[in-house]
């Protein structure tokens, strides 16, 4: 059986529930719904669950080791279940896409992300897909940390909501489809 492993990335709940730097997590959290899973198991320094989707083992995971060292979980999670690359796919925040919207890579570089900078690293490669849940940027002038791990007002996040919807669908296109045609239906 064939097992891909979906990464979400973010900083550990409940302190920072509901940030923007978060939206990793709020598309695992989403996916763990849609499948009626909940992510209670720890290993590797990751809350994860598996799911069987479509004669697939899917792995949804949750680095809790903060940000900045995500890759350390996922390098684990790869090696361990002999993990190839192209069943990987990471979901985080970007802000360089806008709210409401997703961007699905095959590859590509971490840019400022620290999360991705981590992955990248650990990795030892940018090949492997990934969906960039836009956030916006701040106004000028904002602070970037306030920004990304401060309160989100309700009416934006219910946009955030919207743009976590996108990835959850993304997903399960992946899973179903391939990175490639992945890219093609959602990015518009």
């Amino acid at each position: 059986m064939e097992t891909y492993l979906i990464v979400g990335l973010g900083n550990p709940e409940p302190k920072y529930l509901k940030t923007r730097h978060n939206m990793g997590f709020d598309v695992i959290n989403k996916m763990a719904e849609k499948y009626d899973v909940k992510l209670i198991k720890n290993r590797f320094k990751a809350m994860y669950e598996s799911v069987l989707i479509n004669e697939k083992k899917i792995l949804l995971v949750k680095p809790q080791t903060y940000m900045n060292l995500s890759g350390e979980a996922v390098k684990k999670y790869v090696n361990f279940y002999k993990i190839p690359l192209k069943n990987i796919l990471v979901v985080y925040d970007d802000m360089d896409t806008e709210i409401g919207d997703i961007r699905v890579r095959a590859k590509g570089g971490p840019g400022t992300h620290n999360g991705m900078k981590s992955v990248v690293s650990e990795l030892e490669t940018e090949d492997f897909s990934r969906i960039r849940v836009g956030i916006g940027r701040p106004k000028a002038g904002t602070d970037i940390m306030e920004y990304v791990i401060g309160n989100i007002p309700d009416e934006e996040y219910m946009k955030l909501q919207e743009s976590q919807e996108k990835a959850v669908e993304a997903i399960v296109y992946f899973l179903e489809n391939g990175i490639d045609n992945t890219m093609n239906i959602f990015n518009k």
